[in-house]
Formats: C-alpha cells, sequence, structure tokens
C-alpha cells in the first residue's frame, strides 16, 4: 500500500513498480493503489470536498464507492490526523462521524482518506488486566497491545439455530440476585437505577464477586463505562486495583469529556474483547456496561444533527435496533465452551421505567434488576427491589444439581410473603398498626426483616448461594408453617425445621 506522504503530499514519489498515484480533478481526489497485472488492486481515496460540519459530523460532497462504517482519516490543513467512520451514503454526499473534537476543520483545506476498511480492534489474551480509553487505546501508559487477531467491532449475527438455552447459575454473591432473580450463563439481564444511586457500587461488586460454580473454563469480566467523570473513572480502577479484580477483568473507560461519537463505539469494543475471549480462547466472560443511558444520548445527538425526523422523546426510532445490536451479542453457541453474559447498567431519566431508553430496553432483555430510590433513604445497600425485578431464565440455571433444590420454592415463598408485608406496610399506615390481626403483624414484621437481612448486606460481602438460601429460611421461620404453601413439605422439614425456635 501506498505510504501516506505518497498520498496526501506528492512529494515522495513511488519507487516501486506497479505502483501507480492517480488525480481526479472533477472530484478533487487522490487514488492511491497496487497496479499488478495492470489492475489496481488496493485503492486508497481521498477527498478535498467537504461541504459542512455540524457537531461531530462532517459531510462531504462528489463521493464515490464509500462504504457503511467505512473508516475515514480526516487530515486538518496544520497536518494533524483524526480518525471517523461513515455514517450514511447517499447521491454522491456521504456523512462521516469524527472520533473527536471538529474544531480547526476548515471545509476548503481539510482532506478526507477514506481507508477501505471497518474498524478493527486489536485483540490478544494479554488484555486481561489492562485498561484502555472508549476507543480501544492503553490507558494504563502500558505498551500497545500484541495483535493476535483484528476483530471487526460490528461483530457477527449469531445464527439462532447455533444458540443454546442459558442453563448456568452465574454466582455474583448479592442475595438478591442470586437468590430471587439468578443471573444466567449467557443471559442478558439489565440493570434499571436512577440518578445518584449506588448503582455503580453494585457494578464494582458483582465484577469482583462474580463467578461460574463448578466449571474448569476460567472466568474473566469485560468492564465498559460510557460517559463516566474521571472521579468514577479513578473509583473504577482503584477498587479493581485494590481487590485484584484487574487480573481477570479488561476495562474499557470513555469519559464523559470524551467525544460523544465515542459513547457509539465503547460498548462495541467491549463485546469484541468478550467475544474473542469466549469464542476463541474459551472463557466464560461477563460483559457489565454502564451507563447505556448516556450511549442513548449519544444517539440522539448524532441522530439531532443528522437531522433525522425524531422517535419518542426526541430518540431515534431505530434506537430499538440499535440496542438489539448490542444485547443479542450475548448467548451460547453450541460446539464453543465460551460464553458471553451481559449485565447492562442503565439510570432511567425522572426514575421513570417508562422512559424509552428502559422501556426498549425491557423488550430485548431477559429480564430487570431494578434499584429502588425508597430503600436507598433508608440506608440499604444494594437497594435492589424486589417486587418489580425480574429474570426471565431464572427457572433454567436453579434447581438440584446448580444451586440447590429448595431454591425455586424459597423464591417464591419470600417473593409472596414480602408482597403481602408491603401491602400490609400501605394498610397500616391508613389504619394503624393496632388494627391489624396477629398473622398480619408477622408479614408486616416480615417485609421490614427482610430488607434489614436479606437485602442489605456489605458492599465487600460476598454471599455464596447457600447462605443466601440459609438467610431465607430464617426468615420464613418467623411465619406459621402454615402459611407457607409456596414451598414443598419435605423442604420444610429438611431445610427449615433447624431455623424455627
Amino acid at each position: 500500500m501506498v505510504g501516506k506522504s505518497s498520498v496526501a503530499d506528492g512529494t515522495n514519489m513511488p519507487q516501486q513498480i506497479g505502483e501507480r498515484i492517480f488525480w481526479n480533478l472533477f472530484n478533487c481526489q487522490f487514488v492511491a493503489g497496487f497496479a499488478v497485472g495492470g489492475e489496481v488492486m488496493a485503492m486508497l481515496k481521498e477527498f478535498q470536498t467537504v461541504t459542512n460540519v455540524e457537531g461531530p459530523l462532517v459531510f462531504i460532497d462528489r463521493v464515490e464507492a464509500a462504504g457503511y462504517n467505512e473508516l475515514v482519516e480526516v487530515i486538518l490543513p496544520n497536518g494533524e490526523r483524526r480518525k471517523g467512520q461513515v455514517l450514511e451514503t447517499s447521491k454522491g454526499i456521504a456523512v462521516v462521524q469524527v472520533f473527536g473534537s471538529t474544531t480547526g476543520l476548515d471545509t476548503h483545506a481539510t482532506k478526507v482518506r477514506f481507508l477501505g476498511e471497518t474498524i478493527r480492534l486489536s485483540v490478544s489474551d494479554e488484555m486481561l488486566g489492562r485498561v484502555f480509553n472508549g476507543l480501544g487505546e492503553p490507558r494504563d501508559k502500558g505498551p500497545s497491545i500484541i495483535a493476535k487477531e483484528k476483530m471487526d467491532i460490528i461483530g457477527s449475527a449469531i445464527n439462532p439455530v447455533s444458540r443454546e438455552k442459558p442453563q448456568e447459575f452465574i454466582q455474583t454473591g448479592i442475595s438478591t440476585i442470586d437468590g430471587l432473580n439468578t443471573l444466567v450463563r449467557g443471559q442478558k439481564l439489565p440493570i434499571f437505577s436512577g440518578a445518584g444511586l449506588p448503582h455503580n457500587d453494585l457494578a464494582v461488586q458483582i465484577a469482583r464477586q462474580a463467578k461460574v460454580l463448578n466449571q474448569s473454563e476460567s472466568f474473566a469480566v469485560v468492564f465498559a463505562a460510557v460517559g463516566i467523570t474521571h472521579e468514577e473513572a479513578n473509583f473504577f480502577i482503584k477498587d479493581f486495583e485494590r481487590t485484584g479484580a484487574l487480573e481477570k477483568s479488561v476495562l474499557f473507560l470513555n469519559l464523559a469529556d470524551d467525544p460523544s461519537v465515542e459513547r457509539i463505539i465503547t460498548p462495541r469494543m467491549a463485546l469484541t474483547t468478550a467475544e474473542y475471549l469466549a469464542y476463541e480462547n474459551g472463557m466464560h466472560v461477563l460483559v457489565i456496561i454502564t451507563d447505556m443511558t448516556n450511549y442513548c444520548e449519544a444517539l440522539r445527538e448524532i441522530a439531532g444533527a443528522r437531522k433525522e425526523v425524531p422517535g419518542r422523546r426526541g430518540y431515534p426510532g431505530y434506537m430499538y435496533t440499535d440496542l438489539a445490536s448490542i444485547y443479542e451479542r450475548a448467548g451460547v453457541i453450541k460446539g464453543k465452551k465460551g460464553t458471553v453474559t451481559q449485565l447492562g447498567i442503565l439510570s432511567m431519566p425522572s426514575d421513570d421505567i417508562t422512559h424509552p431508553i428502559p422501556d426498549l430496553t425491557g423488550y430485548i432483555t431477559e429480564g430487570q434488576i431494578v434499584v429502588g430510590r425508597d430503600l436507598h433513604r433508608k440506608g440499604i445497600f444494594p437497594p435492589v427491589e424486589v417486587l418489580p425485578s425480574l429474570s426471565r431464565l431464572m427457572n433454567l440455571g436453579i434447581g438440584n444439581g446448580k444451586t440447590r433444590e429448595d431454591h425455586r420454592g424459597v423464591a417464591d415463598q419470600l417473593y409472596a410473603a414480602y408482597a403481602e408485608g408491603r401491602d400490609l406496610r400501605n394498610l397500616s399506615a391508613v389504619v394503624g398498626e393496632e388494627a391489624l390481626s396477629e398473622l398480619d403483624k408477622k408479614f408486616l414484621k416480615f417485609a421490614g426483616e427482610f430488607e434489614g437481612r436479606f437485602v442489605r448486606q456489605g458492599k465487600n460481602e460476598n454471599r455464596s448461594i447457600e447462605q443466601t438460601l440459609d438467610i431465607g429460611w430464617e426468615l420464613l421461620a418467623t411465619i406459621p408453617e402454615a402459611e407457607l404453601k409456596r414451598v414443598k413439605v419435605d423442604y420444610i422439614q429438611k431445610y427449615g425445621k433447624k431455623f424455627r425456635k
């Protein structure tokens, strides 16, 4: 391929036999390539027809044969180079999103070089224990990754026929997740949070504690932070380093002051790394992405710059498809040892679960973990609201040989008793606790103890599934045995009797 100076400056004329440079006056473009047997094999096109710059977008006129998602290099008049990506081509006009600031871009003197390839990430198992920025460049002052393979960050669609059912339990050490909304290997399970809630603390705790039980394959965490502050970035790095979790993790950190278009790239960088570790190295990979709301805001910003007709609340109409292209990269594939599990975290604007971001996410994913503000106000960590939370694949990953035979019954009974206690809490606020029956008072007390003992746990407390279920039985022991209608009598005799006083 021709050197950059040959194309950009025209000062270093080619010496290699068969190499040619063409100049197209009409399009104001350089075309460079190798000629083998009279045929140009590789082409680089450079245009100087920038017509408009709007935010992160650059519009180029009279463009030929540009491809969707093609990587470009924007060369400023002062020689500075910035990377970009083709968003759209139509009627000879190409729209390029620039990864970086568009400040100083001169529409007359700026050159745009089309590189003829999509964005690829250099991947290797040496990425474990490393910290990268949102574009996959080292952020920890370590050496660049020596690529074992270069992978397209868009990834390949998984044939539904090749998918296997997720059915193996992942222990997070969080009782409200492990016990009542179980995460299964290969599942995509989002966490719905809100502004100011401790979802970052919950994310690092899961990343630190998560593991697959009774498996010989190694386990890794790929952590992608999208649109976070410098303070949050330092928090993530220090926590991972302090606890030693960094050794089995790969971190991608996109900061709030980075260009918003980079937020579109960061989750895909993380998932590409996860797919390599899972499908090429046979590892079980948990991908944690926070905060998907920042990702969707970047989508809206770019859609606004392109003057697209907005959809719900100003978000683009294709946001569902775009989110699906991220979430659907999780799964278990037949014939592959490794798996990719996703835990996407998003902060619901105004705590509104009907907002397009959580709404569309809920359609695509297999349940949700809801972080509640009321529990947070009570000082309970992690403030997971059990009642609106759900894991649709829970039944596939629990039971005898996976967790414990009594798991399903205990979960159902805890859920029912807590729901009853919450209803009675609202009733007692109106009529007073004195108006309740003795049985009602026991359910009311159960609700308080459930939040205080089962939901509440320390930020460094890593509970095994046995500990979680035993705490559940301890709480159920405060309710008359006759009211335990959702758990088998055999299990009450085997597990529950020892906690009754």
